[in-house]
């Protein structure tokens, strides 16, 4: 069975280094190694940083691919016509369990994030940053950044900087999802599509956009569009995070530039010579055949012109000595569980789905199949967010790339060939823990030492409880919560702390064991309300 990938595997770069110069030098560059290495940057003006954008022809690099000076410019246009400062959010919330190029560059250079981040930021007028995260490690890196500049939460501070660090969650990552933990809610999308150029963060005109992609912002202002179009393709330059893993030799981050052969970078992580499959884009991605492989080049039109995908920059490729079908199924037995469990074609779906490719491998016949076609079709397009949609065209790639193998099971006895459990995945529900040569990170999806209670004689079945502790609560048919008590997460503990507060009947606490024996050692303080947050102005 595959190990889940640490948080910083090995990294490698082909040609120049861009976003990885000084990796050779230092595990991490530290603010006075940062400046040594890639020098001072100047501010640019927001007309000016939007057409370098345009110019580098810069896209989002989180998967979704969107044109980042369009992204900059309607924020701009945003916040002069409602008058009102924008707030600029970095998404390092990596939380699928084959991508780690954002988390390598947040361990290894938070700075040059951070330089595209304020960029934009002074560019903007912004007086608020928030950097989104999940892992400790990248948690720590950041933090430890942010004190190097001397940027902090403060009231007196000229730009409010802090780090929000939600649970790793697949659904955690989605831009709603983040602006609403940042708002104070629960990190899973809020049901309604809405723009955060428009209305994000507090209300306010928001510029959110993936690590790599402010860090990308930073290496092209300082060497110019013209110097960054000498590397990689005319029209995609630069260098590409990617992230390489399942059946290899040695599982990756690499920065290569655009236009470099895919078989070139499946042969340096010590992949099959012949895949039968791989995977582009991650688990919200596409298969690749191994005659697809030879065609295609490591840039986002070239993968989507073979049937393929960049996405979020993971490339898993698996052997000829593993079922891909079973490969396949375990992966969406992990995409049904990591549902938000807040809209139908997610949290019945994909399940569902999941259990129609089972259906496939155990030799449910013709019927099974179009029973699973049926299911990946209703759930696209109706979801509150893109993970059934991503889900679902993982699941049609993978009926379309491996036919040999689909005839086999739904016409025969089955390929006949083992499930390897080479594509990576959370084990149990934990991520991975630990950096290469450090210290090993706390398991933060265990339980705390926080157990929370139910009061039945002051519950009134409001089940505010359940909308702001998800983990813990949830409203059984007659509306009130399902549990009596129940232990808190690690990673939600300041969430039950608030639903604490917010209980309208005063019908929840929070005691806290002993760590010795496990007793109950102490009640939390509960805090007054307070004052609510105040409103993003001049």
């Amino acid at each position: 069975m595959n190990e889940a990938l640490p948080d910083v595997p090995e990294v490698r770069v082909v040609g120049l280094p861009q976003l990885t110069s000084g990796f050779d030098l230092v595990e991490r560059l530290d603010l006075p190694m940062h400046l040594k290495v890639h020098g001072p940057l100047d501010p640019l003006g927001g007309e000016a940083l939007a057409k370098l954008a345009e110019n580098i022809s810069l896209k989002g690099r989180g998967g979704a691919g969107f044109p980042f000076h369009k992204k900059l410019r309607s924020v701009a246009e945003a916040a002069i016509k409602r008058g009102v400062r924008p707030v600029v959010v970095v998404n390092g919330s990596e939380d699928e369990p084959a991508c780690r190029k954002d988390t390598v560059l947040i361990n290894r250079a938070p700075h040059l994030i951070l330089d595209g981040a304020l960029l934009c930021a002074e560019a903007l007028g912004a007086r608020t940053l928030v950097i989104g995260v999940t892992r400790e490690s990248t948690q720590r890196s950041m933090e430890a950044a942010l004190a190097e500049r001397g940027l902090s939460n403060s009231r007196r501070s000229a730009l409010k900087a802090f780090v929000q660090r939600n649970p790793v969650r697949m659904v955690t990552g989605a831009a709603a999802s983040l602006i609403r933990s940042i708002d104070g809610g629960p990190a899973i999308p809020p049901g309604r599509k809405v723009s955060a150029s428009q209305n994000g963060v507090g209300g306010a005109p928001t510029l959110l956009s993936n690590a790599e992609t402010f860090a990308q912002l930073a290496i092209a202002a300082r060497i110019g569009p013209e110097r960054y179009g000498n590397t990689g393709l005319y029209d995609e330059p630069g260098t590409v995070m990617l992230t390489v893993s399942g059946a290899v030799a040695r599982p990756m981050v690499i920065e290569v530039p655009t236009g470099v052969p895919l078989r070139y970078v499946l042969q340096l992580a010590g992949a099959p010579p012949v895949p039968q499959g791989v995977l582009t884009g991650g688990y919200h991605g596409k298969w690749i055949d191994a005659a697809t492989v030879n065609e295609a080049v490591i840039s986002r039109n070239s993968l989507d012109a073979v049937g393929g995908a960049l996405g979020a920059g993971a490339i898993l490729p698996i052997s000829q000595d593993t079922c891909p079908l079973g490969e396949s199924l375990r992966v969406a037995q992990w995409l049904a569980e990591e549902s938000a469990g807040q809209c139908g074609p997610c949290y019945l779906g994909l399940p569902a789905a999941a259990r129609g490719m089972e259906d496939i491998i155990n030799g449910g016949g013709p019927a099974a199949l179009e029973a699973l076609k049926q299911v990946a079709k209703n759930v696209k397009r109706r979801g509150a967010c893109s993970h059934p949609d991503g889900s679902a065209m993982f699941l049609e790639s993978t009926i379309k790339a491996f036919t040999d193998d689909l005839a086999a099971h739904v016409l025969g006895n089955g390929c006949g060939r083992p499930v390897e459990g080479v594509l990576p995945l959370f084990e149990g529900g934990k991520m991975p823990t630990g950096i290469p040569g450090g210290a090993e990170a706390p398991d933060d999806n265990g339980a705390s030492r926080q157990k929370i209670y139910v009061d039945w004689t002051l519950c009134r079945g409001h089940g505010l409880c359940a909308d702001i502790l998800p983990e813990v609560f949830e409203l059984g048919a007659d509306g009130f919560p399902t549990v009596a008590q129940a232990q808190v997460p690690r990673y939600a503990e300041a969430k039950a702390v608030r639903a604490v507060r917010r209980c309208p009947a005063l019908a929840l606490r929070i005691e806290e064991e002993s760590p010795r024996d496990r007793t109950p050692a102490r009640n939390l303080p509960v805090l007054s309300q307070g004052r609510g947050r105040r409103a993003l102005g001049r």
